[in-house]
């Protein structure tokens, strides 16, 4: 069984997302815990919580993948920025409390200037503090594109962030693999998704694979720009995607469309790789 949705906007709360959900053939989504372009929070219900897991268990939700800001770097050059990153993910740490066992994902940060190690170094003393607080989620690095001064670009910095952190905490640890990313970066996904998972699998592990936001790509292979297509609609094209969707490794995972659309178009997706995924599969 292919599990599918897309970002949702949780202006109305847990409860409607998941409703939302199901009204384009959705089994898992992704939110913004706050404001992606800045640092502030609606208050959360706990019984608004409460009712989406109900949802979730009634429904056969795979996990869903929340989403820290876009504007939270962990490895900043400004100290400042770092502490409001960091207190903003301890904040959402509680907030996932609310909806147990399920995802938080962030993108690990631009070092500006400092160097990948300094960034990581940064990173990683970040996560240290927070990981103990996300007693029932699972932090997810995701994969980047290399755009400016981006870590994650590789296997090799996000498994050197993973290894950095406190062994105790690294089992709370996962990666979400970005299609649109990974081409961007320069992994070959189109001809050899075999060896990109190989590779992977050598330097990090697929048992720390838990999503995939699922991505077209408006640029070439290695471009590292970051810039998303719709399905079929860019460079990485909807056979390669299928291919992931259906990949031994892979199918399993939640899968989550990011694509420039409105829910219209996402159930369109939806609808379209889940056909293609029940043909494969048959």
């Amino acid at each position: 069984m292919l599990h599918i949705g897309c970002h949702l906007s949780s202006s109305k709360g847990f409860a409607a997302m998941g409703d939302m959900a199901l009204s384009i053939d959705a089994d898992t989504f992704a939110f913004f815990t706050r404001n992606p372009r800045g640092g502030s929070a609606k208050a959360a219900d706990p019984a608004d919580g409460a009712a989406l897991m109900k949802l979730c268990q009634n429904k056969n939700f795979a996990r869903l993948v929340a989403h820290a800001p876009y504007t939270m770097n962990l490895c900043s050059a400004d100290s400042g920025l770092r502490d409001f990153a960091k207190n903003m993910m301890k904040d959402d740490m509680a907030r996932m409390e609310l909806i147990p066992g399920n995802y938080y994902n962030f993108h690990p940060g631009s070092h500006t200037g400092q160097g990948v190690d300094v960034g990581i170094g940064f990173i990683v003393e970040a996560l240290n503090e927070v990981l103990p607080l996300a007693e029932h989620t699972t932090v997810l690095l995701e994969t980047m594109a290399g755009k400016g001064s981006e870590i994650g670009r590789s296997f090799e910095e996000l498994q050197a962030i993973i290894l950095g952190v406190d062994e105790k905490h690294r089992e709370r640890l996962g990666i979400c693999m970005d299609t649109c990313h990974l081409h961007d970066a320069g992994y070959d996904i189109i001809n050899d998704l075999d060896g990109v998972l190989n590779e992977f699998d050598k330097v990090v592990g697929l048992n720390r694979l838990k999503a995939c936001h699922l991505n077209d790509s408006m640029n070439l292979a290695g471009s590292r720009k970051d810039r998303h297509a719709k399905i079929g609609e860019g460079h990485i094209g909807l056979e390669a995607l299928v291919g992931v969707v259906t990949h031994p490794a892979l199918r399993h995972l939640p899968f989550i469309l990011e694509t420039p659309n409105e829910l219209p178009g996402y159930a369109a997706e939806i609808s379209l790789l889940r056909s293609e995924f029940h043909r494969r599969m048959v």
